[in-house]
């Protein structure tokens, strides 16, 4: 595969409100990783906890009724972007010692590079950014 005129990579998966989503939505994940090489990556799991953690707060807070959100994943061989939009109202916050709420963005906020919340016509977007530094094939 000749890597460096397929990048970037893009997947999108659209899921309904529905609990089944998020194990929908992780192994979809793993599906795209694995189909980019980065299966074996050391920071696999914590892409695949960080999709879980989003997915679970647009489902509970991001999505109402009748509706959905969309898992996109884009890697162009040096870091791979999860995104989650919502068309629910609100911003995510990432929540204080004392609150019940908001423990799923500290974990995203500590696993990834970087996170961030962008505003959509309807809704919301939520994101975070993993660095590859395994290079386009995903080895060294």
């Amino acid at each position: 595969m000749n890597v460096e005129t397929e990048l970037p990579h893009q997947r999108d998966q659209f899921y309904g409100r529905d609990r089944r989503s998020v194990p929908a939505a992780r192994r979809f994940t793993w599906w795209s990783l694995k189909y980019w090489g980065l299966d074996e990556w050391e920071r696999a799991e914590d892409v695949s906890l960080c999709v879980s953690e989003l997915a679970t707060n647009a489902l509970v807070h991001g999505v109402p009724t009748g509706r959905g959100f969309l898992l996109r994943l884009r890697y162009d061989g040096e870091v791979l972007r999860v995104e989650v939009h919502d068309s629910g109202p609100g911003v995510p916050r990432v929540a204080e010692e004392a609150d019940e709420g908001g423990r799923g963005l500290l974990l995203v906020a500590a696993l990834s590079d970087k996170w961030g919340v962008g505003e959509r016509d309807l809704g919301k977007l939520v994101w975070a950014e993993f660095a590859n530094d395994r290079g386009p094939d995903g080895h060294q």
